[in-house]
C-alpha cells in the first residue's frame, strides 16, 4: 500500500506542475485585446453568425438569445434552429424574433437523416443559413457577456487561429452540479497542457509534430468558432455527424489538417449551466462517458483503477493503518488533491466547501463507468432528449 501512495504523490506533484503552468498559460477570452480591430473602421470588422441549435430549451433559450442580441459589435447575425423541440422552445423564439427581426434569424429542423446525430444535424443545418466570415457554434444553455463577439473577432486576428473553443464559467447551483461538474475541469487543466493545443512542446521534434499534434486537440463543444472557410473545408459538422464527442474530433481534424486550433476560458465572457440536477447530469455523462476514451475498455478500466488508488485511497488509509510511512504519503496526497481543488474554486469561483467531499465525487464517476460499460457490453440503447444516440 506505501508503494502505492508514493506512486499517487508522484501522479499528484505532476498534476500540481500542470496545474500552475495552465494557471499562468491557459487564457481568458476576455483578456484578449482589442488593439488590432479598434484601429479599422466597424464596418471592416469581419461579419460573424452566431449559429444556436436548440431542443426542447425553453427554460434556457431565452437568456442565450438576449444575450446574444445584447452584443456590442457591427455586424453580426444570430440564427437559432428549433429542433423539433417538443417543449415552448418555438413559441419563445418566435416572440423574440417578433420583436428583433433585423438580427435574429429563427429556422425550424428538417428530419434527421439516418448516420446522423441529431446536434450535428442541426449545426449542419445552420451552416447552410450563415453567411458570416467567422461561424460560431453555442450550446442554447450558455449566455454571454456584452463583448464576447468583439473579443473572439479579436482573439482569432490577434492569434491567427482557424478554430477556438471557449470553456465557459460552469454556474453551479445544485448540489450534484456543485459536487461533479468541477471534476471535468480538474480532468481537463490537471493532465493536458493546455497550450499544447495551439503551440508545439519545445521538447517534441517538429518531424514528430506533424503526425501527432491532434493528439493534444481538445474542445468544448459549448462554445466552438471558426473562420468560415476553415470550417467548410475539413467538411463542417457532416465530418463528424456520427461522433458522440464531435468537438474534440472537429478539433483534431483542424490539427491534421494543419489548422491552428486556439483553446481558452470563459471567465469574464462566456457563462453556462449545462444541467440543473441529478437526472440531468447522469444522462449527460453517460451518452459520452465511454465515447471520450474512444471506446477502448482496456484504457477506460485502467483509468478507473487508476483514479481509485490516486483519489480515493489516500482519503481511506487512515482509518486501516497506523504505519507512519503510509499515513505520512496518505497525508501528503490528501493535501495535494485538496490544494488542487482549492485552487480550482478560487479560479472558477466555485464553492470551496465541495474539495473536501473529492472521494465522492470520483467514486460517482466509478459508478457511472459501471453503468456505461453495462450499456456497451449489453448494446443498450441510449437516448438524450427523447432521441437515440
Amino acid at each position: 500500500m506505501t508503494y502505492l501512495l508514493i506512486a499517487s504523490n508522484l501522479i499528484l506533484l505532476a498534476i500540481s506542475f500542470n496545474l500552475i503552468r495552465n494557471r499562468f498559460l491557459f487564457k481568458p477570452l476576455s483578456s484578449v485585446p482589442n488593439t488590432r480591430l479598434r484601429g479599422l473602421p466597424a464596418h471592416s470588422y469581419p461579419s460573424i453568425s452566431v449559429c444556436i441549435p436548440a431542443r426542447n430549451e425553453e427554460n434556457n433559450i431565452g437568456r442565450c438569445v438576449e444575450s446574444l442580441l445584447n452584443q456590442k459589435y457591427a455586424s453580426f447575425q444570430i440564427l437559432v434552429l428549433d429542433d423539433n423541440s417538443e417543449d415552448g422552445t418555438g413559441i419563445v423564439l418566435d416572440a423574440l424574433q417578433k420583436d428583433h427581426p433585423e438580427k435574429l434569424n429563427v429556422y425550424r429542423g428538417r428530419p434527421k437523416p439516418d448516420g446522423w446525430l441529431g446536434k450535428q444535424w442541426a449545426c449542419q443545418q445552420l451552416s447552410e443559413y450563415a453567411t458570416g466570415d467567422l461561424l460560431i457554434f453555442a450550446d442554447a444553455d450558455t449566455w454571454f457577456e456584452t463583448d464576447v463577439l468583439m473579443k473572439t473577432a479579436s482573439a482569432f486576428t490577434n492569434y491567427g487561429a482557424d478554430m477556438i473553443t471557449v470553456w465557459p464559467r460552469q454556474h453551479l447551483e445544485s448540489f450534484w452540479e456543485r459536487l461533479l461538474i468541477p471534476l471535468v475541469y480538474y480532468a481537463l487543466i490537471g493532465f493536458l497542457p493546455t497550450h499544447y493545443t495551439f503551440r508545439k512542446p519545445l521538447w517534441m521534434p517538429a518531424i514528430f509534430y506533424g503526425k501527432f499534434a491532434h493528439l493534444f486537440a481538445a474542445a468544448c463543444g459549448q462554445f466552438l468558432a471558426f473562420r468560415s472557410y476553415a470550417y467548410h473545408l475539413i467538411g463542417g459538422h457532416e465530418s463528424v455527424k456520427a461522433d458522440v464527442v464531435e468537438d474534440v474530433e472537429l478539433a483534431k481534424l483542424f490539427r491534421k489538417n494543419k489548422l491552428q486550433v486556439l483553446m481558452l476560458h470563459g471567465m469574464g465572457s462566456v457563462n453556462c449551466r449545462m444541467y440543473t440536477n441529478h437526472r440531468e447530469i447522469r444522462e449527460g455523462f453517460r451518452k459520452n462517458f465511454l465515447a471520450g476514451f474512444g471506446y477502448n475498455l482496456p484504457i477506460f478500466i485502467i483509468s478507473a483503477i487508476g483514479h481509485i488508488i490516486v483519489f480515493v485511497l489516500p482519503f481511506v488509509v487512515p482509518f486501516i493503518t497506523t504505519d507512519p510511512t503510509t499515513l505520512l504519503m496518505s497525508v501528503s496526497a490528501v493535501t495535494l488533491i485538496l490544494l488542487h481543488r482549492l485552487l480550482l474554486a478560487s479560479w472558477f469561483r466555485w464553492n470551496k466547501a465541495y474539495a473536501f467531499i473529492h472521494p465522492l465525487a470520483v467514486l460517482w464517476f466509478q459508478y457511472l463507468g459501471i453503468v456505461v460499460l453495462a450499456d456497451y457490453l449489453l448494446k443498450r440503447k441510449i437516448t438524450w432528449k427523447n432521441r437515440p444516440i
